[in-house]
């Protein structure tokens, strides 16, 4: 009898839970529409020659304007940040740590930055290459998705993971 017990108490926690996800799932995909108008102009900042375009080439240039792409970078972590469907909600770990990484260390140049080019400045666009495909993410799903669905798309399923809902 105990055993029965057990497992009906285990699957009304499971049942519970999946429905507590599949909430928050929806609630994320609500706030990524009801953003989308500044989703859609800040992706198309990041892909403007000034964003995307012209950093990586500094990047490659070996020239001090490619610490600007931390700036951008931050903005669409802040967007993202705007989406969560919790208040207080972080990211994922590894997200969290590729961002600050990108972010916060190194974060003005320094002539002797130009020795260490790449350990110096690669962080920089690995932290927006993360960001940029969530925000694509978010805008395409956010177009394409007229409920949270339960079979997963690969950039949903990363989107889910960032948000710590997978």
């Amino acid at each position: 009898m105990k055993n029965k017990k057990e497992k009906d108490d285990f699957k009304t926690k499971w049942l519970a839970e999946q429905e507590q996800h599949s909430k928050n799932h929806e609630a994320l995909l609500q706030n990524i529409k009801t953003h989308m108008p500044e989703l859609e102009k800040l992706l198309g900042e990041v892909r403007d020659h000034w964003g995307e375009e012209d950093s990586i080439y500094r990047f490659y240039h070996h020239s001090f304007k490619v610490y600007r792409i931390q700036e951008l970078t931050e903005k669409i972590v802040k967007a993202l940040r705007n989406l969560h469907y919790k208040k207080d909600g972080e990211f994922n770990r590894w997200f969290e740590t590729i961002y600050l990484e990108g972010t916060c260390r190194n974060r003005e140049w320094q002539p002797d930055h130009n020795i260490i080019w790449a350990t110096t400045t690669r962080p920089f666009l690995e932290a927006f290459f993360h960001a940029k495909y969530f925000l694509e993410m978010a805008v395409k799903y956010g177009k394409e998705l007229e409920k949270a669905p339960s079979l997963l798309p690969s950039g949903w399923g990363s989107l889910l993971c960032l948000y710590g809902l997978r």
